[in-house]
């Protein structure tokens, strides 16, 4: 299938002019598809030919301006068109297929209750698989829409929905929108279990499938005021009042992204609708997701990019906006620390790839759609917001929010660029904003701040000095943090608030008083940078990290531990020794889970050697203990949760996890709910300790969808060839599986406890998911590139291996990404176990 390129775009912007969709969607014709019909109202500035997007199973007329052309001109995805200069109307019937991968109109039947739901995605350039289109964000129009559904079914839509004739027609009509992207076009429809209520004049609403009604009935005082507060933090904020008539937020099932900022129309993945336990942290990050999306409503919606080279202004600018809103206005107000130990390691890693690319890619960079879709990724939401954050440090939040209206002013409802954007910032600021974008936004990559600290000379203390160094950076302002002399006693002095030139070099500082205990960079976590420690500030963190009183303070100290295993600068055992001795006194349930799923997965997965893997489980084990011990009759809930999933997914041995499993608890708690059952289930099935009969029992008290996944998990995990065929021919060997049942069966598929049993599957995977990739598109390229890589299998051959498919097999641009970011960690992985000896 041809992809849009860059140039294409931009000829056809210069030619047509589109005002108005008319579109009809008829959802009652069966299983497999459903009818759409387009009418087009556009204007041709001169006379020319171009194209229009369309992916149907049957392309039944093509009018224009009502003139037949012959449907067989359609050519795979593109109709061509010749135009006079003018007016034009242009008139397209098709039947179009369901999707079951998340892409175009997904239709989702739950296995609770048998009710069927569509939702659509039609984000980058899947518009084309709902309705005919000039599939590209700079062609905006206005959309009006009539949808036909089962009686009992609601549609929902980007403007307010209202039934139309008698009921039984099951007929609905859809308010005329703003001028939107094709992207942002979006339908929902199914019975859904709906909460609605009204706030600021305008209609709000919750919406989520039934079987999950008592959960989402559960949470909706919080979702709704969440919602609620965050809506007026941006009224505050932004000159410009919300511009659309209603706020829906769909929760849907097996959706591919955490949310899409759909005007009017929120769609987010229905995990968000808690079946089981979570920690605040995790309700935490569900608010900041809302605010995020909410954020887009201005950022990417009423101002929208012009081409996907722009991508970080929406999705960066929201990612900032979404954790520093959420701590504005509501009772979450740890989400900075959040972002520093669990978000912007996403960024830090993806810049440090083959793959790293600009926040900001220069204009033609990204050639296509299919690029364009590799972009969204750690460096256009974590990077990117880390340098927003840096941005409004360096500013002053007054002259960032000017730019920020300013610029919604200028572009409402239109389309504008990075340059676009700069200039409404460097309007209202005396600071030279197009250097700081041309070093933070045009380049690559990480800069590593390394202190340089002398100690002092014998036998006075005397005054202290302090240098930093980093290899040729663009710009810091960072925070550097003395602590006083005595490591138990680490009460922080006042920050040095530096800027940091592009020459890589600071002036010598000499400061009064005896050289503190610890000297720590970005304090606060204000830049964007890996830092280092110098020996004796490294001694001092590993004897008292737990003792500094500001959990962000903590947090970088944990990323700079962090940051040191993956460079092979720390070994992983001692990673592990820090969490034994410290975590057990964290109280922050974010760094907590963020160290805790930093020592299960990458270190004891992947850079500790087979040979160390036991010990590694074994401290974590030992950890977790320890966590519930000090935990035990407390209301620390969010912190015992996290130590029992990790006990769960790191134990040796089945027979806690057995007791555990006939009780229905864990020893004073927490009780086990459906997500730790399904937990302990893999688990043992990892171990060998449990069979096809149980799981299957299992399904039986849990036949949801997320019980099916859970169930399709722990197959996959069972150290026996005969289930390990079967789920290999489930992802690979057929069209059948969904995206989410794909993933699932992916992650239980490969564990480190069954290598000799996986090693023959190595053959396998590359031409396999190279096929698979081809076969189904970019979100199953995806889950076969993520969850399908044999990422157990640490070792020469599997690296030589994926470098030949990279080389000779020309895997489609999704999978290529995946494949590439998979093997460099690889890569790292190989160094990491090499450093240990």
């Amino acid at each position: 299938m041809p992809v849009l390129t860059c140039d294409e775009a931009q000829t056809r912007a210069r030619l047509l002019d589109v005002h108005r969709y008319e579109i009809d969607l008829d959802l009652t014709r069966g299983d497999e598809h459903f009818r759409s019909t387009t009418v087009i109202h556009f204007t041709a500035r001169n006379s020319g030919d171009t194209f229009v997007e369309l992916k149907p199973a049957t392309l039944h007329t093509v009018r224009l301006d009502g003139t037949p052309l012959d449907p067989a001109t359609l050519d795979d995805n593109r109709l061509p068109l010749t135009l006079t200069a003018g007016p034009h109307e242009l008139h397209v019937e098709a039947d179009m297929r369901y999707s079951r991968t998340g892409e175009g109109m997904h239709r989702f039947t739950d296995p609770a209750d048998g009710e069927t739901y569509l939702y659509t995605q039609t984000f980058i350039d899947d518009a084309q698989r709902v309705f005919a289109a000039f599939d590209q964000p700079d062609l905006k129009a206005v959309y009006d829409a009539t949808v036909t559904a089962p009686p009992h079914w609601t549609v929902l839509g980007n403007a307010r929905a209202t039934r139309v004739g008698p009921p039984a027609q099951g007929r609905w009509h859809l308010a005329t929108t703003k001028p939107l992207s094709t992207y942002f076009v979006a339908f929902a429809a199914g019975p859904w279990h709906s909460v609605h209520t009204e706030h600021a004049g305008l209609p709000f609403a919750l919406h989520c499938r039934r079987s999950l009604a008592p959960h989402l009935d559960a949470d909706a005082g919080e979702l709704l005021d969440i919602t609620r507060r965050c809506f007026d933090r941006y009224h505050e904020i932004f000159d410009e009042p919300y511009p659309f008539d209603s706020y829906d937020q769909a929760f849907v099932p097996e959706f591919n992204a955490g949310a899409m900022e759909n005007p009017g129309l929120v769609t987010f993945r229905d995990e968000f609708v808690y079946r089981s336990a979570v920690t605040d942290t995790e309700r935490q990050t569900r608010g900041m997701v809302i605010a995020h999306e909410m954020a887009h409503m201005w950022f990417g919606d009423l101002v929208t990019l012009r081409w996907w080279d722009d991508i970080w202004l929406n999705e960066s600018f929201a990612e900032y906006m979404g954790y520093q809103v959420l701590a504005d206005a509501t009772r979450f107000t740890g989400t900075w620390t959040d972002f520093a130990i669990a978000r912007k390691s996403w960024g830090y890693d993806a810049d440090q790839r083959p793959s790293t690319h600009p926040v900001a890619p220069a204009p033609g960079a990204v050639t296509d759609t299919a690029s364009a879709l590799l972009n969204f990724d750690g460096i256009s939401y974590a990077k990117g917001a880390s340098a927003l954050r840096q941005l409004v440090t360096w500013l002053g939040e007054k002259d960032f929010l000017a730019g920020i209206n300013d610029h919604f002013s200028r572009h409402r409802f239109g389309n504008a660029t990075l340059a676009d954007f700069i200039d409404s910032l460097d309007r209202h600021s005396s600071r030279d904003v197009p250097t700081w974008a041309a070093h933070w936004l045009r380049t690559s990559g990480v800069d590593t701040l390394t202190p340089h600290t002398p100690p002092p000379p014998p036998p006075a203390p005397g005054d202290w000095s302090s240098t930093t160094t980093a290899p040729a950076p663009p710009p810091h302002r960072r925070p550097l943090r003395p602590h006083p002399d005595d490591p138990h006693a680490l009460t922080p002095r006042t920050p040095l608030t530096l800027d940091l030139p592009a020459d890589g070099h600071t002036p010598v500082l000499d400061l009064p008083g005896p050289r503190p205990a610890l000297v720590l960079l970005n304090d606060g976590d204000l830049t964007y940078a890996k830092v280092r420690l110098d020996p004796d500030s490294w001694t001092t963190a590993l004897t008292s990290l737990s003792s500094l009183p500001d959990p962000l303070t903590r947090a970088v100290l944990w990323n700079a531990a962090r940051d040191m295993v993956r460079d092979a600068e720390l070994a992983p055992a001692a990673y592990l020794d820090a969490a034994r001795a410290h975590l057990p006194h964290e109280n922050d349930i974010a760094i907590t889970q963020g160290v805790l799923a930093f020592a299960r997965t990458a270190i004891a997965d992947h850079y500790t050697t087979a040979k160390d893997r036991p010990a590694a489980l074994a401290t974590l084990t030992d950890l977790c203990h320890d966590l519930l011990t000090r935990t035990e009759g407390t209301d620390a809930h969010g912190l015992r949760l996290t130590a029992v999933r990790t006990l769960i997914s790191s134990a040796t041995t089945p027979t806690t996890l057995q007791d555990w499993l006939a009780a229905g608890t864990v020893p004073a708690g927490p009780a086990l709910d459906p997500e730790l059952r399904w937990g302990i289930l893999a688990r043992l099935a990892v171990l060998g300790a449990t069979t096809t009969a149980d799981i299957d029992a299992e399904l039986t008290r849990d036949p949801s969808a997320t019980g099916q996944e859970g169930a399709a998990r722990c197959r996959a995990a069972l150290p026996d060839p005969v289930t390990k065929e079967a789920a290999w021919h489930a992802m690979y060997g057929g069209d059948d599986l969904s995206n989410y049942l794909f993933t699932a069966t992916a992650q239980g598929f490969w564990q480190p406890e069954q290598t000799d049993l996986l090693r023959p599957y190595l053959d396998r995977y590359y031409p396999d998911a190279v096929a698979v990739a081809a076969r189904r598109g970019p979100a199953l390229a995806v889950a076969a590139g993520r969850d399908g890589f044999p990422r157990t299998l640490i070792d020469e051959e599997n690296l030589r291996r994926g470098e030949q498919c990279l080389r000779d097999a020309d895997p489609t641009p999704a999978l290529r990404r995946r494949l590439t970011d998979q093997l460099d960690d690889l890569r790292r992985a190989l160094a990491i176990h090499a450093a240990q000896g």
